[in-house]
């Protein structure tokens, strides 16, 4: 009966390594994927290999693109002075559904992480540097997560880009919409507060 199984089991271990993907739900899906029609499941496994082949970095930006440079790289609408820092290139595509940001992107992929290893030279850090002096960048806006080497990562940032002369700004972290004052954390409280606005 193992040896039956040995196929499922080996789907189990590859879909675990997907992030939030643990134990119990690869083997639930590995289940499922046994039980498709082989020809559903030969499209999947030819749509991951084939949209994987087809992804590389912008060699500008630093996003995932399909051609080089990217959609955002090539409109000269977006070339405005502002680039938005962010972590990865999911970072993008949040800020891209929201419609209301208009600038360029810089893509670190990653942050400052000394716990896991990762110091400034293993980012891109020295890309963004290259870019303000060559581009004419006005503002830059970090973008990374409000956690502790998301902030790490932007102090870092805003250090080295204060003497070149470019405006650096941090989004505004705080209450998220619908959530209730009750139940939210001092530090998340405190961000929200210095980072109101006018009415």
């Amino acid at each position: 009966m193992a040896e039956q199984l040995e196929p499922i089991s080996r789907m189990q271990q590859q879909l675990a390594k997907l992030p939030g993907i643990g134990s119990k739900t690869a083997l639930r899906l590995a289940y499922h994927i046994a039980s498709q029609p082989e020809n559903q499941v030969r499209e999947l496994a030819a749509a991951l290999w084939q949209g994987r082949k087809a992804i590389s970095y912008c060699s500008i930006c630093g996003n995932f693109t399909v051609s080089d440079p990217c959609p955002i790289c090539s409109n000269p609408e977006r070339h405005n002075g502002i680039l938005c820092v962010v972590k990865d290139p999911r970072d993008v595509a949040a800020m891209e559904r929201m419609h209301e940001y208009h600038g360029g992107y810089h893509v670190l992929n990653g942050i400052i992480s000394p716990m896991d290893g990762i110091g400034p030279d293993d980012i891109r850090i020295r890309e963004l540097l290259d870019r303000i002096e060559k581009e004419q960048i006005k503002e830059v806006i970090l973008a990374t997560n409000p956690d502790i080497e998301g902030e790490a990562t932007a102090n870092y940032i805003a250090h080295l880009l204060k003497p070149m002369g470019v405006l650096v700004t941090r989004i505004a972290h705080g209450l998220p919409v619908g959530g209730d004052l009750e139940y939210t954390d001092e530090v998340t409280l405190a961000r929200a507060i210095s980072g109101r606005r006018e009415m």
